[in-house]
Protein backbone atom coordinates (compact mmCIF):
# COMPACT_ATOMS: atom_id res chain seq x y z
CA UNK A 1 0.00 0.00 0.00
CA UNK A 2 1.13 3.54 -0.72
CA UNK A 3 0.63 6.76 1.17
CA UNK A 4 -1.86 8.02 -1.39
CA UNK A 5 -5.35 8.99 -0.28
CA UNK A 6 -7.07 5.69 -0.96
CA UNK A 7 -5.44 2.34 -1.62
CA UNK A 8 -8.27 -0.19 -1.97
CA UNK A 9 -6.46 -3.54 -1.76
CA UNK A 10 -3.82 -4.49 -4.32
CA UNK A 11 -5.82 -3.60 -7.40
CA UNK A 12 -6.02 -7.29 -8.37
CA UNK A 13 -8.74 -8.56 -6.04
CA UNK A 14 -11.24 -6.79 -3.82
CA UNK A 15 -10.69 -7.13 -0.12
CA UNK A 16 -13.08 -9.15 2.02
CA UNK A 17 -13.10 -9.18 5.82
CA UNK A 18 -15.02 -11.29 8.31
CA UNK A 19 -14.64 -12.34 11.92
CA UNK A 20 -16.22 -13.87 14.98
CA UNK A 21 -16.05 -12.97 18.65
CA UNK A 22 -14.26 -15.68 20.67
CA UNK A 23 -17.00 -15.85 23.27
CA UNK A 24 -17.59 -19.60 23.32
CA UNK A 25 -18.08 -22.80 21.38
CA UNK A 26 -19.11 -22.25 17.77
CA UNK A 27 -22.44 -23.65 16.59
CA UNK A 28 -23.92 -24.48 13.20
CA UNK A 29 -25.49 -21.03 13.07
CA UNK A 30 -22.00 -19.51 13.05
CA UNK A 31 -20.97 -22.01 10.40
CA UNK A 32 -23.81 -21.46 7.94
CA UNK A 33 -24.26 -17.72 8.45
CA UNK A 34 -20.58 -16.74 8.46
CA UNK A 35 -17.93 -19.44 8.08
CA UNK A 36 -19.33 -21.53 5.20
CA UNK A 37 -20.17 -18.52 2.98
CA UNK A 38 -16.67 -17.19 3.67
CA UNK A 39 -15.09 -20.56 2.88
CA UNK A 40 -16.96 -20.79 -0.43
CA UNK A 41 -15.85 -17.34 -1.61
CA UNK A 42 -12.63 -16.38 0.14
CA UNK A 43 -10.39 -17.52 -2.69
CA UNK A 44 -12.01 -14.97 -4.99
CA UNK A 45 -10.86 -12.07 -2.80
CA UNK A 46 -7.92 -10.79 -0.85
CA UNK A 47 -9.38 -12.19 2.36
CA UNK A 48 -8.98 -11.31 6.03
CA UNK A 49 -10.33 -13.28 9.02
CA UNK A 50 -10.26 -11.51 12.36
CA UNK A 51 -10.50 -13.16 15.78
CA UNK A 52 -12.38 -10.26 17.37
CA UNK A 53 -11.14 -10.57 20.94
CA UNK A 54 -11.53 -6.88 21.84
CA UNK A 55 -15.19 -7.11 20.86
CA UNK A 56 -15.52 -10.08 23.21
CA UNK A 57 -14.29 -7.94 26.11
CA UNK A 58 -17.61 -6.05 26.06
CA UNK A 59 -19.13 -9.01 27.89
CA UNK A 60 -16.35 -11.54 28.64
CA UNK A 61 -15.05 -11.38 32.22
CA UNK A 62 -13.11 -14.65 32.49
CA UNK A 63 -9.49 -14.14 31.24
CA UNK A 64 -8.63 -17.85 31.19
CA UNK A 65 -11.73 -18.69 29.19
CA UNK A 66 -11.14 -15.87 26.72
CA UNK A 67 -7.54 -16.97 26.11
CA UNK A 68 -8.79 -20.50 25.48
CA UNK A 69 -11.60 -19.34 23.18
CA UNK A 70 -9.13 -17.38 21.03
CA UNK A 71 -7.18 -20.56 20.36
CA UNK A 72 -10.23 -22.76 19.97
CA UNK A 73 -12.09 -20.48 17.56
CA UNK A 74 -8.96 -20.10 15.42
CA UNK A 75 -8.65 -23.88 15.37
CA UNK A 76 -12.28 -24.00 14.22
CA UNK A 77 -11.48 -21.83 11.18
CA UNK A 78 -8.58 -24.09 10.25
CA UNK A 79 -10.68 -27.21 10.80
CA UNK A 80 -13.36 -26.16 8.31
CA UNK A 81 -10.63 -25.88 5.68
CA UNK A 82 -9.53 -22.24 5.69
CA UNK A 83 -6.01 -22.08 4.27
CA UNK A 84 -3.89 -19.46 6.11
CA UNK A 85 -1.79 -19.15 2.95
CA UNK A 86 -4.87 -17.87 1.10
CA UNK A 87 -6.52 -15.82 3.87
CA UNK A 88 -4.88 -13.59 6.44
CA UNK A 89 -6.04 -14.90 9.81
CA UNK A 90 -5.18 -12.57 12.68
CA UNK A 91 -5.94 -11.58 16.27
CA UNK A 92 -7.59 -8.17 16.63
CA UNK A 93 -5.82 -7.19 19.86
CA UNK A 94 -2.41 -7.82 18.28
CA UNK A 95 -3.08 -4.90 15.93
CA UNK A 96 -3.33 -1.86 18.21
CA UNK A 97 -4.31 0.34 15.28
CA UNK A 98 -7.88 -1.00 15.63
CA UNK A 99 -8.52 0.75 18.93
CA UNK A 100 -6.58 3.84 17.83
CA UNK A 101 -8.73 4.32 14.73
CA UNK A 102 -11.90 3.55 16.70
CA UNK A 103 -11.10 6.49 19.01
CA UNK A 104 -10.70 8.81 16.04
CA UNK A 105 -14.07 7.73 14.63
CA UNK A 106 -15.68 8.20 18.06
CA UNK A 107 -14.53 11.81 17.92
CA UNK A 108 -16.40 12.29 14.65
CA UNK A 109 -19.79 10.68 15.30
CA UNK A 110 -22.45 11.84 17.77
CA UNK A 111 -24.03 10.17 20.78
CA UNK A 112 -27.53 10.30 19.21
CA UNK A 113 -26.12 8.53 16.14
CA UNK A 114 -24.70 5.70 18.24
CA UNK A 115 -27.92 5.50 20.25
CA UNK A 116 -29.69 4.29 17.10
CA UNK A 117 -27.72 1.03 17.10
CA UNK A 118 -30.15 -1.91 17.15
CA UNK A 119 -27.60 -4.33 18.61
CA UNK A 120 -26.90 -2.03 21.56
CA UNK A 121 -30.59 -1.54 22.33
CA UNK A 122 -31.27 -5.28 22.03
CA UNK A 123 -28.43 -6.19 24.40
CA UNK A 124 -29.50 -3.63 27.00
CA UNK A 125 -33.09 -4.88 26.72
CA UNK A 126 -31.78 -8.37 27.56
CA UNK A 127 -30.20 -7.07 30.76
CA UNK A 128 -26.60 -6.64 29.60
CA UNK A 129 -24.94 -3.74 31.41
CA UNK A 130 -24.82 -0.68 29.11
CA UNK A 131 -21.07 -0.06 29.28
CA UNK A 132 -19.33 2.60 27.20
CA UNK A 133 -17.55 -0.18 25.30
CA UNK A 134 -20.84 -1.77 24.31
CA UNK A 135 -22.17 1.63 23.26
CA UNK A 136 -19.09 2.46 21.14
CA UNK A 137 -18.92 -1.05 19.67
CA UNK A 138 -19.97 0.08 16.13
CA UNK A 139 -16.99 2.41 15.82
CA UNK A 140 -14.54 -0.35 16.71
CA UNK A 141 -16.23 -2.51 14.11
CA UNK A 142 -15.93 0.35 11.61
CA UNK A 143 -12.21 0.55 12.39
CA UNK A 144 -11.86 -3.21 11.89
CA UNK A 145 -13.25 -2.87 8.38
CA UNK A 146 -11.75 0.42 7.27
CA UNK A 147 -8.18 -0.19 8.44
CA UNK A 148 -7.83 -2.71 5.62
CA UNK A 149 -9.89 -0.89 2.98
CA UNK A 150 -12.16 -3.94 3.02
CA UNK A 151 -14.81 -3.58 0.34
CA UNK A 152 -16.90 -6.73 0.91
CA UNK A 153 -18.22 -7.62 4.38
CA UNK A 154 -20.20 -10.88 4.73
CA UNK A 155 -22.69 -10.40 7.59
CA UNK A 156 -25.93 -11.80 8.88
CA UNK A 157 -29.06 -9.78 8.21
CA UNK A 158 -29.02 -8.50 11.81
CA UNK A 159 -25.49 -7.11 11.33
CA UNK A 160 -26.29 -4.99 8.28
CA UNK A 161 -26.47 -1.81 10.38
CA UNK A 162 -22.86 -2.18 11.49
CA UNK A 163 -21.69 -1.92 7.88
CA UNK A 164 -23.95 1.11 7.46
CA UNK A 165 -22.20 2.63 10.49
CA UNK A 166 -18.85 1.97 8.86
CA UNK A 167 -20.01 3.80 5.74
CA UNK A 168 -21.07 6.73 7.91
CA UNK A 169 -17.59 6.78 9.48
CA UNK A 170 -16.15 6.93 5.97
CA UNK A 171 -18.36 9.92 5.13
CA UNK A 172 -17.52 11.76 8.36
CA UNK A 173 -13.77 11.26 8.03
CA UNK A 174 -13.51 11.92 4.30
CA UNK A 175 -15.60 15.08 4.65
CA UNK A 176 -13.41 16.38 7.46
CA UNK A 177 -10.00 15.34 6.16
CA UNK A 178 -10.27 14.43 2.48
CA UNK A 179 -10.68 11.13 0.62
CA UNK A 180 -9.04 8.46 2.78
CA UNK A 181 -11.34 5.47 3.28
CA UNK A 182 -13.25 3.15 0.96
CA UNK A 183 -16.99 2.67 1.62
CA UNK A 184 -17.63 -1.04 2.31
CA UNK A 185 -20.61 -3.07 1.14
CA UNK A 186 -22.36 -5.78 3.11
CA UNK A 187 -22.83 -9.20 1.53
CA UNK A 188 -25.82 -11.06 2.94
CA UNK A 189 -26.71 -14.59 1.90
CA UNK A 190 -30.48 -14.44 2.19
CA UNK A 191 -30.93 -18.22 2.26
CA UNK A 192 -29.05 -18.43 5.57
CA UNK A 193 -29.40 -14.86 6.77
CA UNK A 194 -30.89 -16.19 10.03
CA UNK A 195 -30.20 -19.75 11.18
CA UNK A 196 -32.95 -21.08 13.47
CA UNK A 197 -32.14 -22.53 16.85
CA UNK A 198 -33.69 -25.49 18.63
CA UNK A 199 -36.49 -23.25 19.92
CA UNK A 200 -37.24 -21.61 16.57
CA UNK A 201 -35.58 -18.30 17.46
CA UNK A 202 -32.29 -17.21 15.89
CA UNK A 203 -29.58 -19.67 16.93
CA UNK A 204 -27.49 -17.95 19.59
CA UNK A 205 -25.33 -18.95 22.55
CA UNK A 206 -27.17 -16.39 24.65
CA UNK A 207 -30.46 -18.18 23.97
CA UNK A 208 -28.93 -21.60 24.74
CA UNK A 209 -30.61 -23.01 21.63
CA UNK A 210 -27.57 -24.08 19.64
CA UNK A 211 -26.35 -27.21 17.89
CA UNK A 212 -22.56 -27.39 18.45
CA UNK A 213 -20.44 -27.20 15.31
CA UNK A 214 -17.79 -29.62 16.52
CA UNK A 215 -19.84 -31.55 19.05
CA UNK A 216 -19.72 -35.31 19.35
CA UNK A 217 -22.47 -37.26 17.64
CA UNK A 218 -24.15 -37.72 21.04
CA UNK A 219 -24.04 -33.96 21.70
CA UNK A 220 -25.51 -33.26 18.28
CA UNK A 221 -28.22 -35.85 18.86
CA UNK A 222 -29.13 -34.35 22.22
CA UNK A 223 -29.49 -30.88 20.68
CA UNK A 224 -31.53 -32.10 17.70
CA UNK A 225 -33.86 -34.13 19.87
CA UNK A 226 -34.56 -30.97 21.87
CA UNK A 227 -35.83 -29.06 18.82
CA UNK A 228 -39.33 -27.76 19.56
CA UNK A 229 -42.08 -29.42 17.50
CA UNK A 230 -45.73 -28.68 16.97
CA UNK A 231 -47.66 -31.85 17.77
CA UNK A 232 -50.54 -30.67 15.61
CA UNK A 233 -48.52 -30.40 12.41
CA UNK A 234 -47.64 -33.13 9.96
CA UNK A 235 -44.24 -31.60 9.30
CA UNK A 236 -42.13 -30.27 12.20
CA UNK A 237 -41.25 -26.85 10.81
CA UNK A 238 -38.35 -26.09 13.15
CA UNK A 239 -36.73 -29.43 12.33
CA UNK A 240 -37.28 -28.80 8.62
CA UNK A 241 -35.79 -25.29 8.86
CA UNK A 242 -32.53 -26.70 10.24
CA UNK A 243 -32.58 -29.65 7.83
CA UNK A 244 -32.71 -27.25 4.86
CA UNK A 245 -29.20 -26.18 5.71
CA UNK A 246 -27.93 -29.67 4.95
CA UNK A 247 -30.13 -30.88 2.09
CA UNK A 248 -32.11 -29.38 -0.77
CA UNK A 249 -35.87 -28.81 -0.62
CA UNK A 250 -36.31 -31.47 -3.30
CA UNK A 251 -34.53 -34.11 -1.23
CA UNK A 252 -36.39 -33.17 1.91
CA UNK A 253 -39.87 -33.06 0.36
CA UNK A 254 -39.71 -36.80 -0.33
CA UNK A 255 -38.33 -37.64 3.12
CA UNK A 256 -40.82 -35.48 5.00
CA UNK A 257 -43.73 -36.82 2.95
CA UNK A 258 -42.74 -40.42 3.70
CA UNK A 259 -42.19 -39.69 7.39
CA UNK A 260 -45.13 -37.35 7.92
CA UNK A 261 -45.93 -37.10 11.62
CA UNK A 262 -42.94 -39.28 12.57
CA UNK A 263 -40.93 -36.64 14.39
CA UNK A 264 -38.41 -39.02 15.94
CA UNK A 265 -37.55 -40.50 12.55
CA UNK A 266 -37.13 -37.06 11.01
CA UNK A 267 -34.90 -35.88 13.83
CA UNK A 268 -32.77 -39.02 13.51
CA UNK A 269 -32.41 -38.33 9.78
CA UNK A 270 -31.32 -34.79 10.59
CA UNK A 271 -28.75 -36.09 13.07
CA UNK A 272 -27.20 -38.31 10.38
CA UNK A 273 -27.10 -35.50 7.85
CA UNK A 274 -25.44 -33.13 10.33
CA UNK A 275 -22.94 -35.81 11.30
CA UNK A 276 -21.99 -36.48 7.66
CA UNK A 277 -20.96 -32.82 7.30
CA UNK A 278 -19.36 -32.27 10.69
CA UNK A 279 -17.47 -35.56 11.23
CA UNK A 280 -14.67 -34.89 8.68
CA UNK A 281 -14.13 -31.38 10.06
CA UNK A 282 -14.15 -32.70 13.62
CA UNK A 283 -11.45 -35.24 12.75
CA UNK A 284 -9.31 -32.56 11.08
CA UNK A 285 -9.71 -30.32 14.10
CA UNK A 286 -8.22 -32.92 16.45
CA UNK A 287 -5.01 -32.95 14.37
CA UNK A 288 -4.40 -29.18 14.79
CA UNK A 289 -2.15 -28.43 17.79
CA UNK A 290 -2.06 -25.32 19.96
CA UNK A 291 1.38 -24.56 18.50
CA UNK A 292 -0.07 -24.73 14.99
CA UNK A 293 -2.77 -22.25 16.00
CA UNK A 294 -0.34 -19.85 17.69
CA UNK A 295 1.95 -19.85 14.67
CA UNK A 296 -0.93 -18.99 12.32
CA UNK A 297 -2.10 -16.16 14.59
CA UNK A 298 1.40 -14.74 15.10
CA UNK A 299 2.24 -14.72 11.40
CA UNK A 300 -1.18 -13.42 10.36
CA UNK A 301 -1.22 -10.71 13.00
CA UNK A 302 2.26 -9.49 11.97
CA UNK A 303 1.07 -9.11 8.35
CA UNK A 304 -2.18 -7.44 9.44
CA UNK A 305 -0.26 -4.99 11.63
CA UNK A 306 1.96 -4.02 8.73
CA UNK A 307 -1.07 -3.22 6.55
CA UNK A 308 -2.90 -1.43 9.37
CA UNK A 309 0.23 0.53 10.24
CA UNK A 310 0.50 1.87 6.70
CA UNK A 311 -3.12 3.02 6.83
CA UNK A 312 -2.71 4.67 10.22
CA UNK A 313 0.34 6.60 9.02
CA UNK A 314 -1.93 8.19 6.44
CA UNK A 315 -4.68 8.82 9.02
CA UNK A 316 -2.30 10.42 11.52
CA UNK A 317 -1.00 12.74 8.85
CA UNK A 318 -4.54 13.66 7.77
CA UNK A 319 -5.73 14.57 11.26
CA UNK A 320 -2.54 16.46 12.09
CA UNK A 321 -0.90 14.42 14.84
CA UNK A 322 2.13 13.50 12.73
CA UNK A 323 4.22 15.25 10.08
CA UNK A 324 3.01 15.67 6.51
Amino acid sequence: MTHSAIAPSTGVKKRLLTGLKPTGTLHIGNYFATIKPFYEMYGEYESFIMVADYHAVTTARDPKRLRNNILENTRDYLAVGIDPEKALLFQQSSVTEHTELAWIFECLVTVPFLMQCHAYKDKVAKGIEPTAGLFNYPMLMAADILLYDAEIIPVGADQRQHVEYAREAVKKFNLAYGETFVAPQELIHDAVATVPGTDGQKMSKSYRNTIPLFGTKDEIAKAVMSIVTDSGAGRPEHVYAVHKLFKSDEELETLYAEKEGKYKDLKEALIEDIESVIAPMRERRVSISDDDVRKVLEEGSAKAKEIAGEKMRVVRQKIGISGA
